[in-house]
């Protein structure tokens, strides 16, 4: 039977194409053009880059675990004063930039810092010949900054892993002899493994892909040999072939991670989770809140106050017609993207559930979800490599057209414009659109549709009519999600934004690398407090969910 919704299908097939344009046009540059910069960069600096950036994933995902794994034990074995607070602030971390924090610990503990000064003061050192400190502006210190923000990605997944494991298998392991230290090895462990891939990917991911931080420590790595192949040589080609190779590094993470958890769903298979948490009391309570509310306090509170009190004293110089100006930028790009991001995910699922009928299409739409959601995977930088080209390419076609009828051209209206960055953060961030969405689609009964075109309401008047109304909580919940994402983007910002336009992110950005702390104080807690929306949601959405499962 010919199908009756071709068209809703043929939209979703074209709107997976866009998303696919940036790595199309990467792997076509790589491919294309001359090899004089990368062969002077393989005889230089690439080696370097490789090295830089393999030890920084592998240090801030040793530091990422050191940090989330015993937060993530104890309050998942233990019940203690504090815990259920504790469950969801060890995961407000994760809406600080790293950049952020890298600026207010290096102020913090540089050699004119204030915490090196107190020392200085306190023990009458007079020069750096009497004493040691570690220097914060390193690859380690790199590494500690990423991991400070990084690690509740391993903290939320280990800690539900650890609550969801069965106490049939300890008890049984426990009669039949094992020891403590056997039933973690042997039990324990292995189920948590796969949580912890995921989560050790998902950090290795972040931080290939951050700029902010490492540029400021002076640290090069493949992510600065992209920056610097595109503005220090306008090299598209030799960006590209970076971007490939970055692009490697990053499906090897994913596919490890995959390996690693094939076999979770045979682990899980009909035993009880955990009913009962055992009572911290004496010297193990007091390290645990030492441990804790210490990682807090330093990924957290130290960077926050140390904010509020130069947006207080530098208020005046903050609050000005710039500030506002930016604000209102990202707040407008912001809002598109939201918009553009949401509509384009109703329709990648919209059509799948009208392919139903259809093996082929069926599972064409399917495939097309899947591609859609590779866009999170892609580094802002890479993304935005990928897709100068292409609108660098739209907007002289049109200018050739619009010469050829002998009109007046219109500028750069795909690369120079708020397009591009749109264009950007719909791609990047709409694998949190589709996955939003597809929880409460998955809601909605296929016999609902059935029922529907039974009565002569197809297509739009459907879609309008019945799914609007019933997913409405997960259209907004998607749209704040990609909303407050595109609010706090930088890689993909500072390559794709107009002339003489900021956003907050970039704008803090400017300020902080000019080492004008204070004043990008305010704008830095707009981005914050922005950011701790979804975090504070996830958390508890999270607790909710396992509190009503135990």
């Amino acid at each position: 039977m010919k199908n009756r919704f071709l068209v809703w299908q043929k939209t979703a097939v074209f709107a997976t194409l866009i998303v696919l344009l940036p790595l199309l046009a990467i792997a076509y540059h790589a491919f294309d053009g001359e090899m004089e910069n990368l062969t002077h960069l393989w005889n230089t600096m690439l080696g370097s880059y490789v090295t830089n950036s393999s030890l920084l994933v592998i240090g801030t995902v040793f530091l990422s675990l050191i940090f989330a794994l015993p937060s993530a034990w104890i309050l998942a074995n233990y019940q203690f004063f504090g815990q259920k607070t504790l469950q969801w602030l060890l995961c407000l971390p994760l809406a600080m930039p790293a950049y952020l924090i890298a600026f207010l610990y290096t102020d913090l503990l540089d050699y004119s810092g204030a915490f090196q000064e107190m020392l200085r003061n306190l023990f009458g050192w007079n020069s750096p010949q009497d004493y040691w400190f570690p220097k914060i502006r390193t690859l380690y210190g790199a590494c500690f900054v990423l991991a400070l923000v990084l690690y509740p990605y391993i903290f939320l997944l280990a800690r539900v892993a650890l609550l969801e494991q069965s106490e049939n298998l300890t008890h049984s392991a426990k009669m039949l002899g094992a020891t403590p230290s056997q039933i973690f090895r042997r039990i324990t462990f292995p189920l948590i493994r796969p949580a912890i891939a995921v989560g050790m990917a998902l950090v290795a991911m972040e931080t290939l892909g951050d700029f902010g931080t490492v540029s400021y420590f002076a640290v090069p790595t493949l992510t600065t040999a992209i920056y610097d192949s595109w503005l220090g040589f306008h090299d598209l080609g030799t960006a590209s072939r970076i971007s490939i190779f970055m692009l490697l590094m990053i499906f090897l993470f994913i596919t490890l991670e995959q390996y690693s958890r094939r076999k979770q769903k045979s682990y899980q298979r009909g035993y009880e989770k955990k009913s009962a948490f055992k009572q911290l009391t004496g010297w193990k309570l007091c390290l645990a809140h030492i441990w804790c509310w210490g990682l807090l306090s330093m990924a957290f509170f130290i960077p926050l106050g140390r904010l509020l009190y130069w947006a207080y004293d530098y208020f005046e110089q903050s609050w000005n017609l710039d500030f506002v100006q930016f604000a209102l930028n990202s707040l407008k790009v912001s809002v598109v993207a939201s918009v553009v991001t949401v509509a384009i995910a109703l329709l990648l699922h919209f059509a799948y559930r009208l392919s139903l009928n259809s093996k082929f299409w069926l599972k064409t739409t399917r495939l097309s979800l899947q591609i859609s959601s590779l866009g999170y995977a892609i580094p802002g930088t890479v993304l935005a490599i990928g897709l100068l080209s292409p609108l660098t390419f739209a907007d002289h076609q049109l200018h050739a057209l619009l010469k050829s009828l002998e009109l007046s051209p219109v500028g750069l209206i795909f690369s120079g414009s708020l397009f591009a960055l749109v264009l950007a953060y719909t791609i990047r961030f709409l694998a949190m659109a589709i996955g939003s969405l597809e929880t409460s689609l998955g809601r909605i009964s296929p016999s609902l549709d059935m029922a529907s075109q039974t009565m002569g309401k197809n297509g739009v008047v459907m879609f309008k009519k019945i799914h609007i109304p019933l997913i409405s909580k997960g259209i907004i919940t998607a749209a704040l999600m990609v909303f407050i994402e595109s609010m706090k983007e930088l890689n993909a910002s500072l390559l794709l934004r107009p002339f003489n336009f900021d956003t907050l992110a970039t704008h803090v950005f400017t300020f902080t690398s000019d080492e004008q702390l204070e004043r990008a104080a305010l704008p830095a807690i707009v981005l914050v407090l922005v950011g701790l929306i979804p975090v504070i949601w996830l958390t508890r959405s999270l607790i909710s969910q396992s509190q009503k499962e135990r």
